[in-house]
């Protein structure tokens, strides 16, 4: 198998989980182009090598940009905007993590507490209550999970950078 192949093997298989991930394929296509090239590429790279239109590909980096896992690079003497993926795979997974959490969690976590605390006084409202209350615990315990996740590879992070600069 060549490289062109490979490459292309990997951005149509990335893209398809990318949908597995609760995001869109191209979004998930330009995400692997991103990972794969050593150097930043421009919208117009990105387009020609994935034969996607300008606003498809605008609008995917401008999400890919905030979910955090893909930045904006300089080029001296350019106009052009570049665009390269976080490299570290397990950075990109904690970014992902983080927004996801945000993104899903959050929303449904405040939508069974509102339900949580609602007085629902007809039949099977007590079966409806302590349903959503079981959920909502649930849900909340899994926050907790990941925010203890989060914080430990902040605070090792925090530590680990602590120790370089102080080592220099």
């Amino acid at each position: 198998m060549d490289l062109k192949e490979a490459q292309e093997k990997f951005i149509s298989t990335w893209g398809a989980f990318g949908t597995q991930w609760g995001i869109n394929r191209t979004m998930a296509q330009i995400h692997a182009l991103l990972l794969i090239s050593e150097e930043a590429l421009s919208a117009e790279d990105i387009m020609k090598k994935l034969n996607v239109s300008r606003g498809n590909v605008n609008m995917n980096v401008r999400d890919l940009l905030s979910w955090g896992i893909v930045h904006k690079v300089l080029k001296f003497g350019e106009r052009k905007e570049f665009f390269a993926a976080e490299k570290d795979i397990y950075k990109t997974a904690m970014q992902i993590m983080k927004e996801r959490r945000k993104r899903e969690l959050g929303p449904v976590l405040e939508l069974l507490e509102d339900l949580k605390l609602a007085e629902i006084n007809e039949q099977g409202g007590d079966h409806f209550s302590k349903v959503v209350s079981e959920i909502h615990t649930f849900g909340e315990s899994t926050n907790k999970m990941l925010d203890k996740m989060i914080k430990a590879d902040e605070h090792w992070f925090t530590g680990s950078l602590m120790k370089f600069f102080v080592k220099k």
